[in-house]
């Protein structure tokens, strides 16, 4: 039963990849726990952990199915890739050693910022006026600054980053999809260094019946990505055709879905 929820669960992640560049961990992480529950207090980090590798698949073969124009886009980006994995580093070094209540709250602190933040301010659900004169006078949407930040915060929690940069990269002016298909990228950009702290790092007991490498569950995320990859590659050749404020609506509507199932879970 858990094999087929996780292989669900990687279609749906996939889904998410193409129309939200979130990468997963806002699927993944809540079911991972619930899978392997069996690894007691463990299971937060082995969640995190599992969910940067299905990250790193997810946005590797969505980024090689982008068009290269959209990705050229990234050329004046500078040093935040590279800042983006240090930051990713540092996020998954702290996640190592963090207890399981503060990974979880702080996942759900996160997302109703995120939620608190696209509602209130200009330039997400609402055009903003001011995004296509600012976009003329800087060559990245993101300042390299943020990168470091965001990508704590991403690896530590076992998301993308995407909540951060899809927001920052819309309110520079880009439509939805524009936007989603950056964040790929810089999403993979957290999530491999990440990925090779958590595999060599120690997660749940072996005893406790969770089979891990490193913190990764390698057999959950084999089952996921087994969703994932296939839905990713053909939906990202030929991505859907959606409007672009029902497009901006159905991100915030997946955001709110995702704050609801971990506070439910947390009562």
């Amino acid at each position: 039963m858990s094999a087929a929820v996780l292989v669900v669960v990687g279609v749906l992640t996939g889904l998410t990849t193409v129309l939200f560049g979130f990468g997963g961990g806002f699927v993944t992480v809540p079911v991972i726990v619930w899978v392997d529950v069996a690894a007691g207090p463990a299971a937060a980090t082995v969640a995190v952990a599992t969910s940067s590798l299905v990250m790193v698949a997810g946005a590797v073969v969505a980024t090689a199915a982008t068009p290269r124009p959209v990705l050229r886009r990234l050329r004046g980006a500078g040093p935040l890739p590279a800042m983006l994995g240090i930051g990713g580093l540092a996020g998954a070094f702290a996640a190592s050693f963090a207890p399981a209540g503060l990974i979880h709250w702080g996942f759900v602190v996160y997302l109703a910022v995120t939620v608190v933040d696209v509602l209130a301010r200009p330039g997400f659900l609402r055009p903003n006026s001011d995004a296509g004169a600012a976009a003329r006078h800087r060559t990245f949407a993101i300042p390299a600054a943020l990168g470091m930040p965001i990508g704590a915060i991403a690896s530590f929690l076992g998301v993308g980053g995407s909540v951060m940069t899809v927001p920052l990269l819309r309110r520079s002016g880009l439509p939805m999809g524009t936007a989603v298909a950056l964040a790929n990228p810089l999403t993979a950009c957290i999530s491999v260094p990440a990925c090779v702290v958590f595999l060599s790092s120690h997660g749940a007991d072996g005893e406790a019946g969770v089979p891990v490498v490193g913190s990764v569950d390698l057999c959950a995320a084999a089952l996921l990505l087994l969703g994932v990859l296939p839905v990713v590659a053909l939906l990202r050749r030929r991505p859907p055709r959606i409007a672009d404020r029902l497009h901006a609506w159905g991100y915030v509507a997946l955001l709110c879905l995702v704050l609801t199932a971990m506070v439910a879970r947390a009562a």
